[in-house]
């Protein structure tokens, strides 16, 4: 593992970007440039702050009952499930969304962009453990870039001899003001896989509001959907590229008091919003091939 001041000799840019150590060896990306502030976990890669410079409500939602722990996921930014997403149905009792979330990426660069804009780039391969709940050999690399608009790029590289095949996510949480004052358009009439019920399909009419829990797949999504909050008195456009999935998650008081790093309240102050591959929008990724998917989020 890297250490705060490896990282620190290595990759940190000045008046720009600096590593500082949380907690348990957790070491933070810590941002801060003319645009806005962000914190990237190099544990698990996962961007859980983005502050922009003329507001003062964080974009994302970062539990207060987080745990940073080995082998525990962070509860709340930006997660990355792969290389499935979902529930394993393999039968072999491997975990929820993929292995990568719960374990040190290596950081391989960082830049000072010529518009001021700062970036960093981690890295993942596969490795004997890996391999054994996953028998292929890849790199993933996630850029992020914090500017006026937070981008989140999550690229598969296929550096083995045969195809393999990925569902994935950047599950990303979304701080709101309150679960009554958000809606999602974007989404009037395209279908979605309910997973509540069973996965059946509906149509989705008008916008989407939030009255109970919520746990959709949107099929055939468009390329940019808009949250907007009349609480905190923004709009967030989400972009996305490589991708045709939207999945709209909320454990609402009915499920949220099984998560034990949430708070029993917590349902009322995020809404997942995410990238995704997932259901029938599975990549194949042949051999010496890569995908990416990329997340932008601006507020408008």
């Amino acid at each position: 593992m890297q250490t705060e001041a490896q990282l620190n000799q290595q990759f940190s840019i000045k008046g720009q970007l600096q590593f500082t150590e949380e907690v348990e060896g957790f070491v933070m990306a810590e941002i801060s440039n003319q645009y806005a502030n962000a914190r990237i976990s190099t544990y698990a890669a996962q961007v859980i702050s983005f502050l922009p410079k003329n507001t003062t409500e964080d974009v994302l939602f970062l539990s207060d009952k987080v745990v940073y722990k080995g082998g525990k996921a962070i509860r709340g930014g930006v997660p990355i499930c792969w290389p499935w997403f979902g529930d394993d149905t393999s039968g072999f009792g491997r975990p929820s969304h993929g292995f990568v979330r719960n374990q040190p990426w290596l950081v391989l660069a960082s830049a000072a962009l010529s518009d001021g804009r700062t970036s960093i780039t981690l890295g993942l391969s596969d490795s004997e453990s890996s391999r054994t709940v996953w028998p292929y050999k890849f790199k993933l690399e996630l850029e992020v870039i914090v500017g006026q608009t937070l981008e989140v790029k999550l690229t598969t590289k296929n550096v083995g001899n045969k195809a393999f095949s990925i569902s994935q996510a950047l599950h990303t949480y979304f701080n709101i003001s309150d679960v009554d004052n958000v809606s999602i358009s974007g989404l009037d009439s395209k279908n979605y896989l309910d997973k509540l019920e069973g996965f059946n399909s509906k149509p989705q009419s008008g916008d989407v509001t939030l009255t109970g829990e919520t746990d959709r797949i949107y099929q055939q999504a468009p390329t940019s959907v808009f949250l907007k909050d009349t609480g905190f008195n923004r709009t967030i456009n989400i972009k996305s590229s490589g991708s045709k999935t939207t999945v709209i998650w909320n454990p609402w008081s009915t499920s949220v008091t099984k998560i034990a790093d949430l708070d029993d309240s917590s349902f009322r102050k995020f809404v997942c919003v995410e990238t995704a591959n997932a259901a029938d929008d599975m990549v194949t990724i042949q051999a010496e091939n890569e995908h990416t998917i990329t997340a932008k989020y601006e507020i408008v």
